[in-house]
Order: C-alpha cells, then sequence, then structure tokens
C-alpha cells in the first residue's frame, strides 16, 4: 500500500484566474517506510528550529516563506538564510524514500472556456501514479489531501475509476481506467501534516521554475530580490533524486504540462 499526499501552487480558477499556471504535485510513499520518515521529517524540523528558530508545528508556506511574510517575519530571517534553508529542505528531500510527480496547467494555452483544470490536473498526476506502481499488480494506493479539495477530488477519482480517457500523440486517445487506487480522497489538514507540506515547498518551486520555462516571464521584484533562476535550478537539482523523471520525456524534472 502506498501512501499520496497532495498540495498546489497558483490558483484552479479559469477561464477567471489570477494566476496563469496551477501546479499540483504528489508525493508517494509505501506504508511500511511512512513511521520512518515521519519521524526523519519530525527531527528535521527540530534541527530548523534549533537553527533558525521556526517553530516544529508551524505549517511551513513555500511562498510566503520565501516572500518573508507572515507568520515568517517575526523570526527575522534573512534573505540569505531564507535562501540556505530552501538548499537544506531540498538536501534533505532528495535523500528519503519518496517520490514527487509535478503536474503544471498553462492557462494561457487553453482553448475553450469550461476546461476542468483541477479535475485534469489531478487525472494526469493520478495517471503517472498508476503507471509507475502497476509494475506489481499487488500494489495499491490511497489519496490523503487538504481538507478544501476533498470534494472535488472525490468526484474527479470516482469518475476516472469508471471512464478515463487519455491523449496521446501516437493513437490520438485511448482509455485506462484507474485501477489501483482504494477509497475516496481523506481530508488532512495541511498545518497538520508534514507530507502536505513538502507537496507545498515542491509545488512552490515548480511553479517558480514554470514561470520561466514555460511562461517565458519573470518573477515579482521581491521574489526576484532574494532568488534568482540559477538559484532555483540548483535547490530544484537537489530534489531530482525523488522526482518521478519517468511521469514524461519532454521535460529534464519529469514535470508535465498541459494543454500540450
Amino acid at each position: 500500500m502506498y501512501l499520496v499526499y497532495f498540495d498546489e501552487s497558483g490558483d484552479d480558477g479559469y477561464p477567471k484566474y489570477y494566476s496563469e499556471l496551477f501546479v499540483l504535485t504528489s508525493c508517494y510513499l509505501h506504508h511500511q517506510k511512512w513511521q520512518e520518515i515521519y519521524n526523519s521529517l519530525k527531527e528535521f524540523r527540530k534541527r530548523l528550529k534549533q537553527s533558525f528558530g521556526i517553530p516544529i508545528k508551524l505549517e511551513f508556506k513555500a511562498r510566503e516563506f520565501i516572500l518573508n511574510k507572515n507568520p515568517y517575519r517575526k523570526f527575522n530571517i534573512s534573505d540569505n538564510n531564507r535562501k540556505k534553508i530552501l538548499e537544506i529542505i531540498a538536501d534533505f528531500l532528495g535523500n528519503i524514500e519518496i517520490k514527487f510527480i509535478n503536474v503544471v496547467i498553462n492557462k494561457k494555452k487553453i482553448k475553450k472556456d469550461n476546461y476542468p483544470i483541477l479535475e485534469n490536473a489531478l487525472k494526469f498526476n493520478i495517471q503517472r501514479i498508476e503507471n509507475d506502481l502497476k509494475i506489481d499488480p499487488l500494489n495499491k494506493f490511497l489519496i490523503i489531501t487538504d481538507e478544501g479539495r476533498v470534494g472535488k477530488m472525490r468526484y474527479t477519482t470516482r469518475k476516472i475509476q469508471k471512464i478515463n480517457i487519455i491523449p496521446s500523440k501516437f493513437i490520438g486517445r485511448y482509455r485506462r481506467e484507474i485501477k489501483l487506487l482504494i477509497e475516496d480522497p481523506l481530508p488532512k489538514k495541511s498545518q497538520e501534516s508534514y507530507f502536505i507540506q513538502m507537496c507545498d515547498f515542491v509545488a512552490f518551486l515548480i511553479y517558480l521554475y514554470g514561470i520561466k520555462k514555460f511562461l517565458n516571464k519573470e518573477w515579482s521584484n521581491r521574489l526576484s530580490t532574494v532568488l534568482n533562476l540559477n538559484e532555483l535550478i540548483r535547490i530544484i537539482n537537489k530534489i531530482k533524486p525523488v522526482l518521478n523523471l519517468k511521469a514524461t520525456n519532454e521535460n529534464e524534472y519529469g514535470i508535465v504540462c498541459y494543454p500540450k
């Protein structure tokens, strides 16, 4: 049994939206490794507290942390130390037994008003989890996600277990229903889950990467004073060992981007 956690960066609105990209990130791990990895995450957060004063139980939100927004501002962490913390987190993640899949929806390429952002991002993500795990027919997986998305995700997961149409550049479209998923997605508050928080961390890195890679645009002035593209790439390279690079052969980090 595998446990799968989700979080996102950007909004899933369309045709009205505030972000041109939506990133949905999953992380998954075998249930027998859960306790070991959880304990490692807890010890890691203790070290962050000892070194930088970040409370163990404080929810880590990458965007707010990098931009020095509340609740992080009161800890008086310098820009250099925030950048250092990003690298420390990436180093840690790159060395645990976990996998991440990232799906990016580029709204600038959508050509119809009724494009279901979250549904498609979730479908493309789950399909790749299944592709990875189906090597063993005994493998199953269970989804755990932030409470706010459970309703939409329940609708989508039930649907793709009955009918799942997959686009293909070779044969157009074909059906492949999801077989390994069990139960409906289960709710978990993000502030109570280190795993969801790590998805948030990876999702925001990929979001920043996507602004440059898929939109060819610049970050905000505040972001640019903390981080540059070379530094971001160095951080992403640290987590590359735990990115599912087989999710697509169109990107060196396995980042899936739709529409094509």
